[in-house]
């Protein structure tokens, strides 16, 4: 088992007994590596702040210089040092925003797919889906990343600097201004407190509501065929109602704020002017009447960030919200531990003692310890069994007799609640899967394709090996099927193999299972949906197969695998009843059943006899009356 690439992702490996991450430790692990671009797009951001003043310095240079010396010359080159200004100002900002960009994506490429492969992690530990996909979630904090919010707070420094030079000016009007600002940011507070709750309770219902609408889209043939849209859609409007309504209270909350926030911008700036003309005709102010408009000026660009942050406060609070339910699913799903790589299996399998059952995400059924973390009902009990390389086990039984767990547990996809599913003796639920999984071959019950072509899905999305292509395509019985579509293997199947029928789709992903040189092959019914050709050359591959040593484990119903099958397992209700050579073990079931039948027909015989007798007896009766 080895660990997962480089760069994979933004955050250390943590074990199971891991502390949990705050949100700010979390931020740190994220954005530390990205740290210089921050840093690069704070400078620029300090530099543009700064250079919002040339306006102001060419007003007040044109009407201390030029109106008194009435010299052109001197006004042409202020004007063109205030246009270089400008030009520089705007170059700036334009770098300030691609440093925010460019960190935004460095971010994402390395904290997206850790936040993609945590919903594999999550489904394969049985923990709880949030409504809101994590992705989605990501999406809102990569967005913010470079807002005009963060933009706005990277001129922090600027507005201290602005604030310094209102005091310099004059003590009174340093104050207004400061209490200007604390207003603004008690403002903000209190609309966050007023519409944090509301916002994240929309935010849930309209996840849920979407996940719904997707769940009904996947079933849209089946539900207008039956008559079920009106009832769906009812089921589909209360969630959507849930969702208008939280976000109706918050931008009720957020409107009254957003008006209150506006009056208080507007009064700031005329008040800092008011101000200094009363602290000029108090004789109060140093500098005359140029430095009554420099500190309105002063006080207007002192509030300007946070004007731009309390503007977009919606952004800042979906982001807050979206990186609080990151962090909680990071903590909740953490990484795998790093592991020591193991060769390829050679295909021994082992099952040891196992009892397992249906994860509680799975089934819907909270756990003891919270969501996912309960042990499950049991569905399979104490099995024990060992299939040897090139050995094909057929596993026979009733339905709902654990077949299908049984083979989600040899693959690894249910953990068990007791025992081992080894492969050469390695755990294959704790196995690697990035590692694993080339050397697997799963063909599950209930087939769903990926978006993309025929050739893709076969080959696993990877890169193709035209002879394994071939091989597969074969063993699948797909060359018909190839030789019916125009454009072959490029040929899309279109959202989970839609375009194709039911049986297509099962040969498909018999020949994705079977594509490579997998160690272990698990078929879940895989001739349910295949005609006596098919099933023939299913049969002809296993037995190629099995001669390079590929270990076959195949859940079936018909016998028609059952010649080539070594070893037999027979499961009723989660046991397991038999399990060893299969002619042996179909020797025992058939002398079982043998006297089975020869108990009932004893058991029947004194009961038709008795009956007989008594029917006579009767007879009797009645013919003597």
């Amino acid at each position: 088992m080895s660990s997962s690439p480089a760069g994979s992702s933004a955050l250390p490996p943590l074990p199971a007994h891991h502390r949990a991450l705050s949100p700010v430790d979390a931020a740190r692990a994220v954005f530390g590596p990205v740290w210089p671009l921050l840093r690069r797009a704070w400078v620029f951001a300090v530099l543009a702040g700064l250079l919002v003043l040339a306006p102001t310095a060419y007003m007040f240079e044109v009407y201390g210089r030029v109106v008194n010396s009435r010299n052109p010359t001197t006004l042409l080159m202020l004007s063109l040092l205030l246009l270089l200004a400008l030009a520089v100002m705007e170059c700036i900002e334009w770098a300030k925003q691609e440093s925010l960009r460019e960190a935004a994506s460095e971010v994402d490429k390395g904290l997206a797919p850790r936040l993609f492969a945590s919903l594999f992690e999550a489904y394969e530990r049985g923990v709880a889906a949030p409504s809101a996909l994590p992705v989605q979630e990501w999406r809102s904090v990569r967005e913010f990343v470079h807002s005009p919010a963060v933009g706005a707070a990277l001129e922090a420094p600027v507005a201290l600097v602005f604030l310094v030079l209102m005091f310099l000016i004059s003590p009174v009007l340093g104050w207004a201004a400061l209490a200007g600002a604390v207003l603004q940011v008690l403002l903000a507070w209190l609309n966050q407190r007023r519409t944090g709750l509301p916002l994240r309770e929309a935010g849930k219902a309209a996840g849920a509501a979407q996940a719904y609408a997707e769940g009904a889209l996947r079933n849209a043939q089946v539900m207008h065929a039956m008559g079920m849209l009106a009832p769906a859609l009812g089921r589909w409007s209360e969630k959507q109602q849930q969702f208008v309504q939280a976000q109706a209270q918050a931008s009720d909350s957020a409107g009254g704020f957003q008006a209150l926030t506006k009056f208080v911008q507007t009064t700031i700036s005329s008040m800092l002017l008011g101000l200094g003309a009363w602290l000029l005709l108090e004789n109060r102010l140093p500098g005359g009447a140029g430095m009554m408009i420099v500190a309105s000026t002063l006080g207007g660009r002192l509030l300007a960030p946070l004007v731009v942050v309390v503007t977009h406060w919606r952004t800042v609070q979906q982001a807050g919200t979206a990186w609080q339910n990151l962090t909680q699913w990071l903590n909740k799903v953490p990484q795998r531990p790093a592991t020591m790589p193991l060769p390829r299996p050679q295909g021994l399998l082992s099952v040891e003692a196992l009892t397992a059952g249906v994860p509680s995400a799975v089934s819907g059924t909270p756990g003891e310890n919270g969501p996912g973390l309960g042990a499950p009902a049991p569905v399979l009990r104490g099995l024990q069994f060992v299939v040897r390389p090139g050995e094909v086990l057929a596993v026979v039984g009733p339905s709902a007799s654990g077949k299908t767990t049984l083979a989600r547990l040899l693959v690894g996809l249910w953990p068990a609640t007791a025992g081992k599913v080894r492969l050469d003796g390695a755990d294959v639920h704790t196995w690697d899967k990035a590692e694993l999984g080339p050397y697997l071959g799963y063909l599950p019950q209930a087939v769903e394709l990926l978006e993309g072509t025929l050739g893709e899905n076969v080959t696993r999305f990877g890169r193709p090996d035209p002879q394994r292509l071939e091989a597969a395509v074969q063993a699948a019985g797909l060359q018909d099927l190839l030789a019916q579509l125009p454009q072959g293997f490029d040929t899309p199947v279109g959202r989970e193999g839609a375009h194709l029928s039911g049986g297509q789709r099962q040969r498909v992903a018999l020949a994705r299972a079977l594509y490579g040189q997998p160690a272990l092959v698990v078929l879940d019914e895989p001739n349910a949906n295949l005609d006596e050709a098919g099933e023939r050359a299913l049969v002809e591959a296993m037995v190629r197969m099995k001669q390079r040593g590929t270990t076959f484990v195949v859940m079936t119903h018909r016998t028609g695998v059952l010649a080539v099958a070594d070893k037999l397992l027979v499961l009723a209700d989660g046991a397991q009843q038999a399990f060893g050579p299969r002619d042996e073990v179909l020797a025992a079931l058939n002398k079982a059943a043998a006297q089975v039948r020869q108990q009932r027909q004893a058991a029947a015989a004194p009961r038709g006899g008795e009956s007989a007798s008594s029917h006579q007896g009767q007879s009797s009766q009645e013919g003597g009356v």
